[in-house]
């Protein structure tokens, strides 16, 4: 199995080129299944405004935290909080100054916008 990685530079916005370079790098890779991972809802953003551009033909997950969680550098709820559907609450209860807006505003948007349809 051939893997290949892609590390665009670490900013809030990219610009033009770096989205260029970040096409271009998947377009060659030609990959069976690409994962994008650069935090939410930065990455499903980017997915989604960039997908005509890709020559791709496969899966693409936009994953963020799994990354984390499989390098062991981020610890995953328990089991229980798991199988509840809970495991975002045990995430904002671990770090609430990083993932409040995500969470609390972010899930209230979600749901206000589901509500008006």
């Amino acid at each position: 199995i051939e893997v290949e990685t892609y590390s665009p530079p670490y900013k809030p916005e990219f610009s033009e080129e770096d989205n260029r370079a970040i096409v271009e790098a998947i377009n060659k890779a030609n990959p069976d299944l690409l994962w994008i991972g650069m935090t939410a809802p930065k990455q499903e953003k980017w997915a989604y405004t960039h997908w005509n551009e890709l020559n791709i033909h496969c899966h693409c997950g936009t994953i963020g935290a799994v990354f984390d969680f499989y390098a062991g550098t981020v610890k995953r709820a328990p089991a229980w909080w798991q199988r509840h559907s809970l495991e975002w609450c045990y995430r904002l209860l671990k770090e609430p100054r990083r993932m409040w807006r995500r969470y609390i505003i972010g899930n209230l948007l979600f749901m206000w916008n589901i509500c008006k349809e």
